[in-house]
């Protein structure tokens, strides 16, 4: 049986603003953000790249997290992403 990895991620915005997603297969969101199709989200802000992935094995603590950083200011976003927030 093939054992899932899940992903949250922020993506940066061509507006310096984040994104929060998770996602199974990085490469796929990726492509779908930036090909406009990832959320609505980024199709009206824009993506730049993927600043910060967390992996996990367990479906209901990546969402935990991505529900948490959702609902973080950008500033503690910009923390976590470099690494002054644990």
């Amino acid at each position: 049986m093939k054992k899932w990895k899940w992903y949250v991620y922020i993506v940066e915005c061509l507006d310096n603003t984040y994104y929060t997603g998770m996602t199974w297969n990085s490469d796929i969101r990726s492509d779908q953000h930036l090909t406009g199709k990832g959320s609505k989200y980024t199709a009206k802000h824009g993506f730049k790249k993927i600043v910060y992935s967390q992996e996990f094995s367990d479906i209901n603590e990546a969402r935990t997290l991505e529900i948490k950083i959702k609902n973080w200011s950008q500033e503690k976003k910009r923390k976590l992403i470099s690494g002054e927030w644990k």
